[in-house]
């Protein structure tokens, strides 16, 4: 196969099964940790009401679903990817990374979060997605 289509569709491969990943932790968590009693986290208002009354507990899943959706993708590019694994990995945390600043900047969640978040769970899981999938 021509490794620039190579490259393309593993890149995106990579980032659906991310997103993927990503969704489905954010549901787990959402059975594993309940909301708030009251609040309906299914809409965008739901959560942005609820986010006053959510406790370090509720915000452990979304950062795992960041960080694992992250790790996955990366992982997968470096494992599959015909060259260039560790810029393709960079690049699709970035991808991530903008969607999680999109999130802080319309969700009113804790400062602490926020930079839990945006600084430990896009480039450092890319850059270990990275090694453990250059390690086989």
């Amino acid at each position: 196969m021509n490794p620039i289509l190579k490259n393309i569709l593993v890149v995106i491969i990579a980032a659906v099964v991310g997103a993927m990943a990503n969704g489905f932790i954010v549901q787990l968590g959402g059975l594993v940790v309940p909301p708030p009693a009251g609040y309906d986290f299914t809409t965008e208002e739901g959560l942005a009401a609820g986010m006053t009354m959510m406790e370090p507990k509720h915000f452990v899943f979304p950062f795992l679903a960041h960080a694992f959706g992250t790790l996955i993708s990366a992982l997968i590019i470096a494992r599959f990817a015909a060259s260039r694994q560790l810029q393709w990995a960079l690049n699709i945390s970035a991808l991530f990374f903008m969607g999680g600043v999109y999130m802080v900047t319309i969700l009113p969640s804790p400062l602490w979060f926020s930079i839990i978040d945006l600084v430990f769970a896009y480039f450092p899981m890319a850059f270990l997605g990275y090694r453990l999938g250059r390690e086989h």
